[in-house]
């Protein structure tokens, strides 16, 4: 089932950022070699910090959506998932993180669907412990392991 196991984060440090400079149709800036912006998680990748929740995905499901095992997954809680989010899922005493499909809502179940071929979806019935725990807004991959 491709498990995810779930990670508190803290964020208290900016990364400084150098911009190459822009192009110009005329001279150039001298400010342009000064150009700093700074890159808070908090502010730009993390909408609701007290709601949001890590998660290293383990396996390869969702390969086919670019996450990958050993991926973080950035996870909000307070969002409402939708048909078609990446979520992160409690199924049967078990994380999962998969594509949420409702659009088997009126007949009475939901799927939860891999993006990898070799998987099954995993059909949800009302018998089933149940819960999207959070969507998936980032994921962060390691590409020097």
């Amino acid at each position: 089932m491709s498990p995810i196991h779930i990670i508190k984060g803290e964020f208290k440090h900016k990364l400084e950022l150098q911009y190459a400079p822009s192009i110009k149709a005329g001279f150039p800036s001298p400010a342009d070699d000064y150009q700093h912006d700074t890159l808070d998680f908090n502010r730009d990748f993390i909408l609701h910090p007290e709601a949001t929740f890590y998660g290293r995905v383990d396996g390869d499901s969702m390969i086919e959506a670019g996450i990958c095992d050993g991926d973080l997954a950035i996870i909000d809680r307070s969002l409402e998932p939708s048909d078609g989010d990446i979520v992160v899922a409690y199924v049967n005493e078990e994380f999962t993180i998969k594509y949420l499909d409702l659009s088997h809502k009126e007949e009475g179940y939901i799927e939860l669907r891999p993006a990898n071929k070799n998987f099954k979806p995993i059909r949800i019935d009302a018998d089933d412990d149940f819960e999207v725990w959070g969507v998936v807004v980032w994921t962060i991959r390691n590409w020097k392991k």
